[in-house]
């Protein structure tokens, strides 16, 4: 008999999860409060590796070709453009989530709209939404219940200073995004990052007339503002429509202090999140989703928590580190640093981009 997953949030990773489940002779079921395509506030850059993964998954979504990526601030910029016959693509979130669900179509892959309140695990498997299953998956997103109701939620991104009292959250340090698209012909074939002071404003062209902005750092933020702050992108944007509605999503940092519990696992941004400096986060994705999928096909859930942390890795590490700079007094060197040692700079990227 084939085993039965559930999978708890029908996102692109939770698809993807799906997918894969299902080209490995499981049989899995996508439990999602929400039908059809989905929109969130994401940078919608896919690098390489992603593009690789997606198409191992049978999905090839239309987009704009990414050739690499370009850091600036207000006096110099870097760009390192990805290896020859390498290329990762913009795309629309709601063109990636289409895709991904015609493709699960497909293959028959069974999908319900429910939303998931809770559920219970015994020793032979998993009660959730009044059926029983071999496994459940926590698919659902940044602010996963999955996570909580399993036990696997670690701390949170508030900072406490030594001196701060029992009462006061001290220095609340959460980062967020906000993200809108312009009707506008894309100007690059890179994703273009900007940093400024406080924060970062991402570019990237998703289609052949449409490019996503996007800027992520500490609250209050106005996504105008910042635009309004990088004098070539305000020229470029100036008169130029909204084709989407303002979107916000965060606080970006998520942790987990494991990713398996009895029968239960956690994929995606459920399972721990750093930031989204790196425009990184579907390629993890992706890849712990094949890491989960080999594990549930083997009978070896356990091993799920050895090969996630492989396959994050790198991610986590470049990411972390980056994400230390940035909100460090040694923010303004970011450019200046990456311009310097272009190689450097040039090697962390292709890192990225596998």
């Amino acid at each position: 008999m084939s085993v039965r997953v559930a999978i708890v949030g029908g996102g692109p990773v939770g698809l993807a999860t799906a997918i894969g489940a299902r080209l490995a002779g499981l049989s899995p079921v996508v439990l999602e409060a929400r039908s059809g395509p989905i929109d969130k506030a994401c940078g919608e850059g896919l690098m390489p590796g992603a593009m690789v993964a997606l198409r191992r998954l049978g999905v090839d979504p239309a987009g704009s070709p990414i050739r690499g990526i370009r850091y600036q601030d207000a006096r110099r910029a870097v760009e390192h453009r990805y290896e020859p016959g390498r290329e990762g693509r913009g795309v629309r979130r709601l063109v990636l989530h289409a895709a991904l669900l015609e493709r699960a179509d497909e293959l028959g892959v069974e999908r319900r709209v429910v939303r998931v309140e809770g559920f219970s695990v015994s020793a032979t498997g998993v009660e959730v939404a009044g059926e029983h299953f071999d496994a459940l998956v926590g698919a659902d997103g940044l602010h996963s219940r999955v996570r909580a109701q399993a036990g696997l939620e670690r701390g949170s991104g508030v900072w406490r200073s030594a001196t701060s009292s029992s009462r006061s959250l001290g220095a609340d340090r959460r980062r967020f995004g906000l993200r809108q698209h312009f009707a506008v012909a894309p100007w690059s074939d890179l994703v273009e990052v900007t940093y400024l002071s406080d924060v970062e404003v991402y570019v990237t062209p998703v289609d052949d007339g449409t490019v996503g902005v996007a800027v992520l750092g500490r609250r209050p933020m106005n996504l105008a503002q910042a635009i309004a702050r990088v004098p070539q992108l305000a020229a470029r944007l100036d008169g130029a429509a909204t084709s989407s509605k303002l979107r916000a999503a965060g606080a970006l940092r998520q942790r987990s202090r494991a990713r398996t519990a009895d029968r239960v696992a956690l994929v995606g941004d459920a399972s721990g999140y750093v930031d989204a400096l790196t425009g990184e986060g579907l390629r993890v994705g992706l890849a712990q989703a094949e890491q989960l999928v080999a594990a549930l096909a083997a009978g070896t859930l356990p091993s799920y928590e050895r090969s996630w942390s492989r396959s994050t890795r790198d991610f986590r590490m470049l990411t972390g580190g980056l994400l230390a700079a940035a909100t460090s007094p040694a923010r303004s060197l970011i450019v200046p640093a990456a311009a310097l040692l272009p190689r450097v700079f040039g090697g962390v990227v292709e890192r990225l981009a596998r």
